[in-house]
């Protein structure tokens, strides 16, 4: 692979790198300088900058067109470097050390005084950390040598980028660097909890399941505050497509496509403008992994609607279903 231009919607071009020994080296200079770079996690591409640089940071929320109440995920390279930067009580010893690097974030009390931009943690007392477990996230942290904050590289509340090529096509020129990891593996969020209190509370579904987190504390998780932002992801609109989503569909439209799942299509299938299968086995971690390149494929169709087959709400199902719904809620203005 070598290094290319993409060009976006409004005509800009985006630099793209392989994420090789050399595009690995000069992302880091990037970040380092200041710069934003989108690079590829376990989960989705995240829009990266220095997360100790105000700077740098502000120009993440500039080009997502982010709200500035909505605070940022910090990746680090591991439990040693996080415990710089928040306080980590017994319960989020256990979830890192069992989960961490891989695809769960975990929010914690900041130490104060932090080395972190305030823009980080949007005015909260707490910060939210990752150790993510792709090879190029992980080459990319440790060339940095800087804690980074990197939200998903996309406009806000549009469709979270699985491959380089949707980072390109969303934001463009306005990233300075696009290191191309390949197609991610996971294909959905990491999975939020909060260590802050006496009890870790489930604040966003994700990679790694309530189930699995609640055998590791030997406790189960409490709920979110509704309509309290205290995590990424947490918007009631949020990983939209263009065109509106109609979940549950146990029939197909006129003018719609489809967004299929298990070996049954539903009535009018053959009538679709467009259909994919997030997974004919109904194997619910493939549906992950597929489901937001299909909606960007789908999507690129430019169909009236997209009628979504209904999907089991257990395991990684409750995060698709998350998505889902955030995907199909009215959008949000601020």
């Amino acid at each position: 692979m070598t290094s290319r231009n993409i060009q976006d919607g409004a005509g800009e071009t985006a630099r793209v790198v392989p994420a090789d020994e050399k595009g690995i080296a000069e992302a880091a200079r990037v970040l380092r300088a200041g710069g934003l770079v989108a690079f590829a996690t376990e989960t989705v591409y995240g829009l990266g900058a220095d997360a100790t640089d105000g700077a740098a940071v502000a120009r993440i929320f500039e080009v997502k067109g982010r709200p500035s109440f909505n605070p940022l995920i910090v990746h680090v390279n591991g439990l040693e470097q996080a415990r710089k930067l928040g306080r980590f009580n017994a319960d989020a010893e256990k979830l890192a050390g069992a989960f961490w690097p891989g695809p769960l974030t975990i929010v914690v009390p900041m130490i104060e005084p932090s080395p972190l931009s305030s823009l980080v943690s949007a005015g909260l007392g707490t910060v939210a950390i990752r150790a993510p477990r792709s090879g190029t996230a992980q080459a990319l942290l440790a060339a940095a040598g800087v804690p980074v904050a990197a939200p998903s590289a996309n406009s806000s509340g549009r469709l979270s980028p699985t491959r380089a090529g949707h980072v390109a096509k969303d934001l463009g020129g306005a990233v300075d660097l696009i290191l191309d990891g390949g197609p991610t593996e996971v294909g959905i969020e990491s999975t939020i909890v909060a260590c802050a209190g006496d009890r870790a509370v489930l604040l966003r579904a994700g990679g790694i399941t309530a189930a699995e987190i609640e055998i590791v504390l030997g406790a189960r998780l409490a709920a979110a505050q509704p309509g309290k932002v205290s995590a990424p992801g947490q918007l009631a609109s949020h990983y939209a497509p263009g065109a509106p989503l109609r979940l549950d569909a146990h029939e197909v439209r006129a003018g719609e496509a489809l967004l299929g799942f298990g070996p049954q299509d539903p009535v009018g299938a053959g009538q679709a403008v467009a259909a994919l299968n997030l997974s004919r086995a109904a194997d619910l971690r493939e549906a992950a992994a597929n489901l937001f390149e299909y909606l960007h494929r789908l999507d690129a169709m430019r169909p009236a609607a997209i009628a979504v087959a209904p999907i089991p709400r257990e395991g990684l199902g409750e995060a698709i279903n998350d998505r889902l719904a955030r995907g199909a809620a009215p959008r949000e203005t601020s």
